[in-house]
């Protein structure tokens, strides 16, 4: 508990005691009016101050100016136990409502507390605390066992075991050594390491995180854009009503001033829309950080509340359903299988793509650079190179088909890369990518428990694309695109999915960007620490888990549902409260709870988007 709050409760306490002290004992009858006041004094100084100061800004349609216009009205009628009540009632439900509101916050940021506190620089051979933020690039670090991992960098000594829950929502120790990329934010479980800062603290991936959550708050969604709206408008109206309660049915001689007004306070302090403009935002709030538990990092409530609508769920294939790790299963040669796979390695020399690595680490030997000159890209076909005087050519079956030679078919599934030495086919290599263990379940799990409509794009082969898609029982496949042509359908399923549901697209948030923006939510998968996938995707997967996807809709689901019944709940109490108040039917007491216990409900109904499930397949 706070200081404020502790404050707030010693107040509570002393007014409640000499209320009881009134009426039970007698004490103060004497003196009634001044006890009274000194009464209101201690338990609503600072409504009353609050109240005034929004008046002087100009903004004295809040919660402060409605309590505190009750109460002082009620005062100035000779209702003194009623205004002491309706602030003590109200202090109370305030209170509860911060402690449960800071709870929500602590525990949200409990789930965030990945944050380093310290970095070990290595200067002179001596061992430094200093803060991550005066680490520059190049500098040594030391991190000791059991200590977070501060900056981004690559071991140089040493190897380890990390523990990378704090990322990922869940334990996988991930083993380094020299030479490995480490990222900020997770624990050294084993042996010391020391590393080369490669970002500084800034751009660090831990510090990417953090502010991702913390800016979620900034994109609203429609519920909560409402909310805003709807107290903008409503309180100036429930305000009008309430002195049109107070001032008509007496004028029409339906009653005294005294009764109406009484009524017309009731009316005030029911309509005061606190459970609304709290525990909307707190739901959203609370479903972004039950999500970041789980390594699901949401950038902003709007993508939770288009998520939870979701109808189409859109994959890559590559680095998303299966490994991306690509392996040299066959060789189909029509010259030397050794000079085949020479003649393609060399001319990958260049290329960074997963395929042409594969190729690369199959050769084994050293690649003598002096060989190859007149490298050329030749965008989503190949890449062609003059070696040893030859023209080379490696690439797709389109590549054949743009060549006009006539490549030999392949039994095998996979991807199958030609080879032309001048102007003859040469051969074919067989490279295969291993499915992920949780992709069937992802699917099935989306298809069973959310009846989402699954759509595979890829530029591997019709081949391996549909033997992909059948082993994981997904609905469309598109295979052969070039990266606009993935782009363009996926602009055709948007433009076709009617009242559906909306499209989300999941890729691993490195090529797939274009396609990530264009898509009403995008889903980076696999994408630890990438700093694209951060930029381009709405959502992230800090692990490469493809069931998170379904947990991703499940949490969207869920903290919809909560919001919509916050929304009701509150309105319909409201305006219960409201009709019977004006009606006589209810008194001070209801309408606090209407307000204060409506509150208090709403915010713990909201603290239970925190707590998340995953699915059982």
């Amino acid at each position: 508990m706070s200081k404020g709050q502790r404050i707030v409760l010693t107040r509570i306490i002393l007014t409640a005691l000499f209320l009881v002290s009134y009426f039970v004992f007698k004490l103060f009858e004497k003196y009634e009016l001044y006890f009274f006041i000194a009464l209101f004094i201690l338990i609503a100084y600072d409504i009353v101050y609050e109240a005034v100061s929004n008046i002087i800004k100009g903004e004295f349609l809040d919660e402060n100016f409605l309590m505190g216009f009750a109460a002082v009205a009620a005062f100035i009628l000779g209702e003194y136990h009623e205004a002491i009540e309706v602030m003590l009632f109200y202090q109370v439900g305030e209170l509860f409502q911060s402690i449960a509101v800071d709870k929500s916050r602590k525990s949200i940021s409990a789930l965030m507390d990945i944050c380093p506190e310290y970095a070990n620089i290595e200067k002179d051979g001596q061992i430094i605390k200093v803060d991550p933020d005066e680490v520059r690039i190049g500098d040594i670090i030391v991190i000791k066992t059991g200590e977070k991992v501060p900056l981004d960098g690559v071991v140089i000594e040493g190897n380890s075991s990390l523990n990378t829950s704090a990322i990922t929502g869940e334990y996988k120790p991930r083993d380094v050594g020299v030479g490995d990329e480490i990222i900020s934010g997770c624990i050294n479980t084993d042996r010391p390491l020391k590393v080369e800062v490669t970002k500084e603290f800034d751009d660090s991936t831990v510090a990417k995180i953090l502010e991702l959550v913390e800016n979620a708050s900034s994109k609203k969604a429609k519920a909560e854009k409402f909310v805003t709206k709807f107290a903008k408008y409503y309180t100036p109206i429930v305000v009008g009503l309430a002195i049109a309660l107070a001032i008509i049915p007496p004028v029409l001689s339906f009653g005294n001033f005294d009764m109406w007004v009484k009524r017309a306070l009731v009316f005030l302090v029911t309509s005061c829309p606190c459970a609304l403009v709290i525990s909307i935002p707190l739901g959203f709030f609370g479903g972004i950080g039950g999500a970041s538990k789980k390594g699901i990092l949401i950038k902003g409530g709007n993508y939770l509340e288009t998520l939870s609508n979701a109808g189409y769920i859109v994959f890559d294939k590559t680095g998303t359903l299966t490994k991306g790790n690509f392996q040299v299963v066959a060789i189909h040669p029509e010259i030397e299988e050794e000079q085949l796979l020479e003649y393609s390695a060399l001319a990958e020399i260049y290329s960074t793509h997963p395929i042409a690595q594969s190729i690369k680490e199959a050769y084994k030997k050293e690649i003598d650079i002096k060989r190859v000159i007149d490298v050329q890209e030749i965008a989503g076909l190949g890449v062609s190179a003059q070696i040893d005087g030859k023209k080379i050519y490696v690439g797709n079956d389109k590549l054949m088909a743009k060549m006009n030679i006539k490549e030999k078919h392949c039994h095998l599934s996979g991807s199958i890369v030609h080879t032309i030495v001048d102007g003859e086919y040469a051969g074919h290599i067989v490279i295969s990518d291993e499915i992920k263990s949780n992709s069937k379940d992802a699917i099935r799990l989306l298809k069973e428990k959310y009846n989402q409509k699954t759509i595979m794009l890829t530029g591997d082969t019709k081949q391996v694309a549909e033997s992909v898609a059948r082993e994981l029982n997904i609905d469309e496949v598109k295979s052969q695109l070039l990266p606009n042509e993935k782009s363009e359908i996926l602009e055709q399923i948007m433009e076709n999915k009617k009242n559906n549901g909306a499209v989300v697209f999941v890729g691993d948030g490195i090529n797939d960007a274009p396609v990530l923006s264009i898509a009403d939510v995008g889903i980076a998968m696999g994408a630890m620490g990438s700093d694209a996938a951060i930029e381009a995707a709405d959502i992230v997967l800090m692990d490469d888990d493809p069931k998170k996807v379904s947990l991703a809709i499940k949490i969207a689901k869920k903290t919809m549902r909560v919001v919509k019944q916050n929304i009701i709940f509150a309105i319909g109490v409201k305006v219960l409260v409201m009709i019977f108040g004006a009606l006589g039917l209810a008194g001070i007491q209801l309408g606090i709870f209407a307000d204060v216990g409506v509150s208090i409900i709403a915010i713990i109904n909201s603290s239970r988007t925190l707590i998340i499930e995953e699915d059982k397949i």
